[in-house]
């Protein structure tokens, strides 16, 4: 049997062309376009992906999220959204969605970050206030960075912008999705604030070399621990 994905659609036209192009890949689907059926089918499936179209009958993509991090706080949850604003992608990443891909896209992209997200370590999405990246200790919930016996107060934005890549690591960010999540639009202007505060981030993270933050060209950056 192949990978089991949990996909929700209630566009049936557009559910079935999708389900039948990720079966042809091996995958094993099983589509539901109720909003209120959809935990009854992850309790029964444990499906290794779930993909979620945000606006279903009867239970948003959102409270269906939240009711699956209760049950999994691992399984990878992929939103599929027409909505394009800011508050809407942020909402997402809190009820526990890894990733989100916007309509319309092409198979290929779902393709591929259902691949991403089955390569990525597994995490709790509900932030811990304190984990260890590398030789230092993040406190988010105090905006402080620790090394050894030093400790570094970070802004507001440098705590979100750690948050982001450290809970987003060994994946590609889109920096237009930084710039709308943390500055609410991508003008030239907050782009270049942006440089200042990823070159910020690696002046603070210098002591340990394991850790980079990679600036992939023309897309955005990618946060690893080697």
């Amino acid at each position: 049997m192949g990978i089991k994905i949990l996909y929700t659609e209630d566009e049936l036209f557009l559910g079935k062309i999708v389900k039948e192009s990720l079966e042809s890949r091996g995958f094993e689907v099983l589509m539901e376009a109720d909003g209120n059926k959809v935990l009854a089918h992850f309790t029964a499936m444990k499906p290794a992906v779930c993909v979620l179209d945000v606006m279903l009958p009867n239970k948003d993509g959102f409270s269906i999220a939240e009711e699956i991090r209760k049950l999994d706080a691992d399984v990878p949850i992929i939103f599929l959204t027409a909505k394009t604003q800011t508050e809407d992608l942020v909402k997402g990443f809190k009820t526990g969605g890894n990733d989100y891909i916007r309509k319309p896209f092409s198979m290929e992209e779902l393709i591929i970050r259902i691949e991403n997200v089955l390569k990525k370590k597994p995490h709790t999405p509900a932030e811990s206030p304190e984990v260890s990246i590398g030789d230092y200790v993040f406190q988010s919930h105090r905006q402080v960075l620790k090394h050894e016996t030093e400790e570094k107060k970070l802004s507001f934005r440098e705590t979100e912008l750690l948050k982001m890549l450290y809970y987003n690591r060994d994946r590609i960010i889109d920096r237009k999705d930084i710039l709308n999540l943390l500055w609410g639009n991508d003008n030239f202007f907050n782009s270049r604030n942006l440089d200042v505060y990823i070159t910020r981030l690696r002046s603070y993270l210098k002591k340990d070399d394991s850790l980079q933050i990679i600036t992939v060209k023309g897309v955005g950056y990618r946060f690893v621990i080697s």
